[in-house]
């Protein structure tokens, strides 16, 4: 614990760095914190007993922050597609370490939850779909898609993971609105990393405290959580 402790603190010091280099409009700082984040928060993690694919789960948002550095469509591209791998890893993991407590809620209150996450993704791209890129469109679409089911699941694991993905909903929409030239906060990339970062640690942690408290969900033949008396 007191290693992994040594990991986290270096991690909110590296991200006390980025922010401030963006803040204060230093591409240097930013271009030398950043790729050091999802490391130190993976090892972090690692050295907590993390279940196994969280540390990939980080590690592919690494590669992800990485070639978003780039500022190029190829690599915007790539980037995009390695957060999708990281989310299809959270994916996995809340169906294992879901709460019997989300599965077992009523089908109406987990529909609204549902309803309101699709109606947010309509939303979004109808507003940015005329501003992006037409090669851009179709692939921010499906990442959208993918996005917003991740951060419908971590619901699953509690307040803190469900609040982790919906910042990274609130992340990457900041990303695409910069895309599509759409009206942005003012130093727009400092809202993207304060939100990123705050996702990561959010899910992270949820992650760790299911795994750490036992909330295990063993999924049945047919694919469905079995239900709770």
């Amino acid at each position: 614990m007191r290693r992994a402790r040594v990991f986290l603190i270096a991690f909110a010091l590296t991200a006390a760095v980025d922010l401030i280099s963006l803040a204060a409009g230093s591409d240097t700082g930013h271009t030398l914190a950043k790729p050091l984040l999802m490391p130190l928060l993976a090892a972090h993690a690692h050295l907590r007993g993390a279940p196994r694919l969280l540390p990939p789960a980080l590690l592919f948002g690494w590669a992800g922050d990485v070639l978003l550095l780039s500022g190029t469509d190829p690599a915007f591209l790539a980037g995009m597609g390695s957060f999708e791998a990281g989310h299809v890893c959270y994916l996995a993991l809340f169906r294992t370490y879901g709460s019997r407590t989300y599965v077992s809620r009523a089908r109406a209150r987990r529909n609204r939850l549902g309803g309101g996450y699709l109606l947010a993704l309509a939303g979004t791209l109808a507003a940015l779909w005329p501003g992006l890129p037409a090669e851009l469109r179709v692939p921010v679409a499906g990442y959208s898609l993918l996005l917003a089911g991740m951060a419908y699941r971590a619901t699953a694991l509690g307040l803190l993971a469900g609040t982790g993905g919906a910042l990274f909903l609130l992340s990457d929409t900041l990303i695409a609105t910069g895309v599509a030239d759409l009206p942005q906060l003012p130093v727009p990339d400092f809202w993207i990393m304060l939100t990123y970062l705050a996702a990561q640690w959010a899910l992270t942690e949820g992650v760790l405290r299911a795994a750490r408290t036992g909330r295990h969900l063993p999924v049945t033949s047919s694919g469905s959580a079995p239900a709770t008396p």
